[in-house]
Order: structure tokens, then sequence, then C-alpha cells
């Protein structure tokens, strides 16, 4: 009943935090499954977990986090188990052959673990190197007759640590760990060295796994012009693809890498000075017959929503503004988990002292009719926020390029140019990524 519960508030409370997508097999896997993922955002990447299954799910944490007032709490709750780790305190090292033996004994039991093998949560832009850990608990448990499957789940944050950002989960094939159990126990040690590159391969194909933080916004925007040039919609594995094949591109041919680079840095500028969000925006066509009911539509909303937004944002001003500021000396990878906590401590104390004050001012009705309105109106005044932002850049758009049709024309055939040089890249790069993904593969496959 706990772990239901804090799965069901933590998972709404993230759903508010963050856009989450999830990209999944519509099956849950059943029996003994190992989760692993990478590991950019401190508690919030396990805490995605409780969007991604319905299962009963075991964590392995870090000791220290066990020794906190309410996520210590939280984590024994939850019978999470303490992981011990050689910075935190060197001494008490020896407590992890307790945890390995009790996350097996849970895979044998056919439960579900998640683990983060880079064995730290971090804000580089690549994969860190894994830990054995993750390998050594699925293989001790195989040794044993549980079949289990390792799942790479990749979380990919736009801005992790920005209220309302996007956050998709990616899971992968799952991984048969029988298939790298060794023979004798001499071979152990190559048999979890093989697992775990394995796991590293399943990580790299669901991450995005940059070189450096300035390619994304090189990949994101070769991804936009190529979906725009095929007529599609925008694809998270093809984003994979291109991050993958900026790393070879860059390698293989860098002169023609930089000035590449440097078209779709300019092109990304003047779609900037324009508002324009992508490509696609350039193909929008403004005539009476959809201006007219957009912008009827939009007044309407405006006139009928602002009154309440006003309301909102008086409401709400000051517990919106707590977290950021709690948040300002963290660290980048565990900023948003800072503000997650202090904005769910913060709303729940708010939410009660505003019914308490309308029973002190205005009695028992009144007390009822706030605790019921001030869920919904936090919501509205979160959703109308998101909806005059995106309104705004829509009013721009049309000033800038609605009444410039030169200009509008320009930047559409750059943006074609630039989307015929993607999709030819793309054809010529995909090959050369198969042919590596193959090689990778042969080099990984236990004996």
């Amino acid at each position: 009943m706990f772990y239901a519960c804090v799965r069901a508030v933590v998972a709404l409370c993230l759903r508010l935090f963050y856009r989450v997508k999830v990209n999944a097999p519509a099956l849950e896997p059943d029996g003994p499954v190992l989760f692993v993922g990478n590991h950019p955002n401190g508690l919030i990447d396990p805490a995605l977990v409780f969007i991604l299954t319905r299962r009963q799910v075991t964590f392995l944490a870090k000791a220290p986090l066990f020794r906190m007032p309410v996520i210590g709490w939280l984590l024994k709750g939850l019978d999470a188990l303490p992981v011990y780790r050689k910075q935190d305190d060197p001494s008490k090292m020896g407590g992890n052959e307790g945890t390995l033996e009790a996350a097996k004994g849970a895979l044998v039991q056919g439960r579900a673990i998640t683990i983060f093998p880079e064995g730290k949560s971090h804000s580089e832009p690549g994969l860190a190197e894994l830990k054995t850990g993750a390998a050594r608990i699925a293989l001790s448990a195989a040794k044993e007759g549980a079949p289990v499957r390792i799942v790479p789940v990749g979380l990919t944050y736009a801005e992790k640590h920005v209220f309302r950002s996007e956050v998709l989960i990616d899971v992968g094939p799952a991984i048969d760990t029988r298939a790298f159990l060794a023979e004798d126990a001499g071979a152990e040690p190559d048999a979890v060295r093989a697992l775990t590159e394995r796991i590293a391969e399943g990580l790299r194909a669901v991450t995005l796994n940059l070189e450096q933080w300035a390619d994304l916004p090189l990949i994101q925007l070769a991804e936009q012009l190529y979906a725009f040039k095929q007529g599609g919609a925008l694809d998270a594995e093809r984003l994979r693809l291109w991050a993958r094949g900026v790393q070879l591109f860059r390698a293989q041919e860098p002169e023609r890498f930089e000035g590449l680079r440097a078209q779709l840095a300019a092109f990304q500028r003047r779609l900037t000075l324009v508002w324009a969000a992508g490509p696609e925006d350039l193909t929008i066509v403004y005539r009476p017959g959809n201006v007219v009911p957009f912008v009827v539509k939009n007044l309407l909303a405006l006139v009928l929503g602002v009154p309440l937004f006003a309301l909102g944002l008086g409401v709400f001003w000051l517990p919106y503004q707590l977290p950021r500021l709690a948040s300002r000396r963290a660290e980048l990878d565990v900023q948003a988990t800072v503000k997650f906590l202090t904005a769910f401590v913060v709303a729940l104390a708010w939410w009660g002292a505003l019914t308490a004050a309308a029973a002190v001012w205005g009695g028992a009705a009144l007390a009822v009719a706030t605790f019921v309105v001030v869920p919904p109106l936090a919501l509205f005044t979160l959703y109308f926020a998101e909806r005059w932002e995106a309104l705004q850049r829509d009013i721009r758009v049309f000033f800038m390029l609605g009444n410039r049709a030169r200009l509008k024309a320009l930047l559409l055939a750059d943006g074609e140019r630039l989307a015929s040089e993607v999709e030819r890249l793309a054809g010529e790069y995909r090959p050369r990524l198969d042919a590596t993904d193959q090689g990778s593969t042969q080099v990984a496959r236990p004996d």
C-alpha cells in the first residue's frame, strides 16, 4: 500500500513538473528484470521509473541518502537497498556484499530492480564508464536459474533543471543475461566485462550520448530539417542516430563538418530572429480562412482565462518562487531534485495553509470550497502560462513573416537547401553507422 501511494503521488507530480514522453513496448516485462539507466538528473532519474512501470521495483541508492530526513524515510519505506561508495566512506565498502546478495535474491524471486551503473549522477554530455555491479548482480541471479533480463532505459532531458521542460523515457530491447553466463569460475570476470559492455551498448542506443553539449542544437536542427524534408514528425530514434552520425562525420570529414555546422548555426540564428521554432513555421500560409478563426479562438481564451490566470498568479506566486530560490546553489545534476522536492513540500504546505486560512475567515463551508478549488486553479494557471507563451510566439511569427513574403521565401529556400544537404548526408552515413554497429556487436558477443 505504501509503495502504491508513493508511486501514484510521485508519478503525478513528475508529470506536472515535466512534460513526460514514454517510448516503450506495450507489454511490461514480467519475471526477474533489471532496469538499468543513464543518470543525468539526481533523484529524478529513479523516480521516473514510477512512470515507466506499474511493477513494484527495488531501488539501489547511494548510502548517504538513507541518512537524509525525508528521503531516507521514503527509501526505507520503499525497501530500497543502500550502495556504499568509496568516495562516501571507504570503511563501509564491505556492506556492498550484503546489498548485492539482497539484490540477487530479489531477482531470484522474480522481482524487478533498478540500478544506474554509471554509479553517480552527472551533467556530462556522454555516458560515463559503467561500474560492473549491474552485470555481477544479474549474472549471480542467472547462475541460480533466474531468467534475468536487463532492460536499458534512456532518459533524455531537454532542460533537466527547467520546470515544464520535456523528458523522454526510452526503453530498449531486453538483454538476456543467460547468454553471458561463464562456463567455469575462471571465465566469470570475462563474462562480467562482456555483459557490462553489452549494457553500455544498450544504453548508448537509447541515449543521445554526445561528445559535447555544443552538438545538441546542431543535431536537433538536423532532425528538424530532415523531418521537414521527409514530411514526417520528429523522431527520437533518428535524433540518436544524428548524435552518433555527428561524431563519425566530425572524425572522418572535419572540414566538411565545420562548414555544415556553420551553415546550420547561421540558419538557426535567422530562425530565432523571426521567432520561428523550426523550418515548418516557414510554410505557414496566412489567409483570412485560418487567421480569423485563430484570432477569435485566442481572444475568447484570453477574455475568459485572464481573470482566472491573474487569480492563480496572485495565489501561487510565492510557492512558485521558493523552489527556484532553493536550487540556486545546487549543482546542475541535482537542481531538478531540489526544485521538485521543495515544490512538493511547499505545494502541500501552501494548500493546507490556504484551507486553514479559509476556515478561520469564512468557516467550514469556505474551507471545503478552498480545499477543492485550489488544485484545479493551480493546474489551470500552469496550463494557461504554457498556452500564453505559445500564443506569444505565434503572434511574433505572424508579425515577422505574415507580411514579409520575400524574407519568408528566402528563409524557406535556405531551409530547403539545408534540408536537402542533411538528407544527402543521412544517406551517406547511415550505412557507415550500420557497419559500426555490426562491428561493435561482434566485439561484444561472448564466446
